[in-house]
């Protein structure tokens, strides 16, 4: 069937095991084992499983106290964020070798659209096994590729690819998969109807209660009987897809939305001074990646999750931008002053928003005075900010950090999968 996609050839690339394969490069005696990247403690998430840990029902999302249950021997490690992020861009600098065209999902995924590409490199299927080599030789990790006409259809080709783990052992995966346009139908029409993309849960309990639990049935659903039950809208997307059509392009260079890090805590905190001492670790690391990706921030925002899980954001605006850490602990602590934490804290969060892409200059004509307090901080820190960044660039992130970094063990950013059993708090990145 044409669905007028075939004259787009495009690959979604799926690093395997992406957090432990990359803990594995430093742990090779660790291959072969059940491992596990995520917060080990009662409020841990798994981040990532070896296929050996899957093989007993481990997948990342997953509560790591069931991950115990299911696999106790499993070895917990509580991952590196910025090894990760480094990793990460290796591996699409090998994929924009190919193309210009590249939208990453997450580190460890992304599109390419190789239509421009073939004549230069070859067929799709050439492609994706040269990326594969690549990363394999010049990053040591592996990768599976799906290749189709449309993003939905490469997609499912990726996992498709993908090596396999139940109770019986690790099947090794295909590697390339391609599904030819025309043969889209053929490809998506068997599969279970929560394989596309919009159908989680709550989504697939509504079709399967009116009798649609194939892509198959949902292809030959008329819109006007399903839209009582997932909305119009929802049903179209829906019956579209069903019927192979996605026409949604590879978007590359998207625009950064936001920078921000989280903590989850071991245990609830009360004491809005140790708050405060989190929110100067976050901001250390949220500003230094803004400078480091020239991005200067006008708004601020702190996230608050209480013990019974009730979750508030509440931003302050400059009319000037931030680059400094102070600045924006400045702009936050009275929104932190003003929140009752008698409940006990969960979680803190500060993220940014609102960039500028460079770091706005005084005019020549300027008498040297800004217009506000936070301003002015971020004027008088500006020194000290270029040398601290200036120190980190020779001699690594540890070599100078804020008090209270030291005092934690941990720096912001490492992992964002929960606090583990040692009561330390890992940190999650947007």
């Amino acid at each position: 069937m044409n669905t007028g996609e075939s004259s787009r050839t495009i690959a979604h690339v799926d690093m395997d095991m992406f957090f432990v394969a990359v803990e594995l490069l430093r742990r090779p005696e660790l291959v072969g084992k059940p491992v596990v990247v995520g917060g080990d403690g009662n409020r841990g998430v798994v981040a990532a499983a070896s296929y050996e840990a899957r093989r007993f029902g481990v997948f990342s999302a997953m509560p790591s106290s069931r991950a115990k249950r299911l696999c106790p021997h499993a070895i917990f490690l509580p991952g590196d964020m910025s090894s990760y992020v480094e990793v990460s861009s290796q591996v699409f600098d090998i994929f924009r070798d190919y193309t210009p065209l590249v939208e990453g999902l997450s580190l460890d995924e992304a599109f390419l659209d190789v239509t421009g590409a073939l004549r230069l490199f070859g067929s799709a299927v050439s492609i994706a096994q040269s990326i594969r080599s690549r990363v394999l030789d010049e990053v040591g990790l592996v990768c599976s590729v799906g290749i189709g006409p449309s993003k939905f259809i490469a997609k499912l080709a990726s996992k498709r690819a993908k090596p396999i783990a139940n109770e019986k052992g690790v099947t090794p995966g295909l590697g390339v998969v391609e599904v030819p346009s025309g043969s889209e139908l053929d490809f998506i029409l068997p599969m279970p109807v929560k394989s596309l993309w919009g159908v989680g849960p709550a989504t697939l309990e509504k079709l399967e209660r009116i009798g649609i639990t194939k892509v198959s049935d949902l292809a030959v659903a008329e819109v006007s009987a399903l839209k009582h039950s997932i909305g119009e809208a929802h049903a179209i997307h829906l019956v579209q897809l069903a019927n192979g059509i996605d026409r949604s392009p590879v978007v590359s260079d998207r625009e950064t939305k936001s920078i921000g890090h989280e903590e989850t805590f071991s245990y609830d905190i009360f004491d809005k001074t140790m708050l405060r001492t989190h929110l100067v670790r976050l901001a250390d690391a949220v500003a230094r990646r803004c400078r480091e990706d020239q991005l200067v921030p006008r708004t601020v925002t702190l996230k608050v999750k209480f013990s019974d899980f009730q979750t508030i954001t509440r931003s302050s605006t400059q009319a000037t931008s931030v680059t400094s850490a102070q600045a924006m602990v400045q702009m936050i602590e009275p929104l932190l002053n003003g929140l009752d934490v008698s409940r006990g804290v969960r979680l803190i969060g500060l993220s940014t928003r609102n960039f500028e892409e460079h770091e706005p200059q005084l005019s020549l004509f300027d008498d040297g005075s800004l217009t506000t307090d936070v301003a002015a901080l971020d004027e008088v820190w500006a020194p000290a900010t270029r040398a601290i960044d200036d120190i980190r660039s020779r001699f690594g992130d540890s070599a100078i950090r804020p008090a209270s970094t030291l005092r934690s063990g941990r720096k912001p950013g490492a992992s964002k999968w929960g606090p583990n059993d040692s009561g330390e708090t890992l940190s999650s990145e947007e």
